[in-house]
């Protein structure tokens, strides 16, 4: 199963930056668990929703040819909370790329308040690795086609903000 832990994105600049958001509901099942009675954000869960906005990052620059996988989080810091009702805006800047994969600097805000920051690394892995051979092949979230379900700036019928027909 696929779990998408972003919304949409709402800025991307290919090669540089992008910004995504998570709206937190208290009707997403994790929060009535962690914890009970005070139902919060897991940390990994914003950890995966950072991850996802900079693997995408990642993977455009390259037109999607690797599957791009989270290899290592080396730094994360938690300063505060994300309650139901929360919109969680995650930010990644690249800082390096290569052939081999790449990292990015993340954080989460909610409004002007910071909730994490940090910095996760990539690694590509082509079709012809062997390692690629023993991961579910569905269930990468790094790739093109998620592109096609967060189009940045475009309205229900497809046009670009603005543009739409009345």
């Amino acid at each position: 199963m696929r779990w998408y832990w972003i919304d949409r994105f709402v800025e991307f600049e290919s090669g540089h930056h992008a910004t995504a958001v998570k709206n937190v509901s208290l009707a997403e099942e994790h929060l009535h668990d962690h914890y009970p009675g005070f139902p919060v954000m897991p940390a990994t869960l914003m950890i995966e929703g950072m991850a996802q906005t900079g693997g995408i990052l990642l993977g455009e620059v390259n037109d999607f040819a690797y599957n791009v996988i989270l290899a290592k989080v080396p730094r994360i810091e938690f300063h505060s909370w994300a309650l139901p009702g929360d919109q969680l805006i995650y930010s990644a800047t690249l800082q390096d790329v290569r052939e081999e994969g790449g990292s990015v600097t993340v954080k989460a805000t909610v409004g002007d308040r910071l909730v994490a920051n940090g910095d996760i690394m990539f690694v590509h892995l082509t079709s012809d690795d062997p390692q690629l051979s023993r991961i579910d092949q569905k269930n990468f979230v790094f790739r093109m086609n998620l592109m096609d379900i967060m189009d940045v700036g475009k309205t229900g019928t497809g046009h670009s903000e603005g543009t739409a027909s009345q």
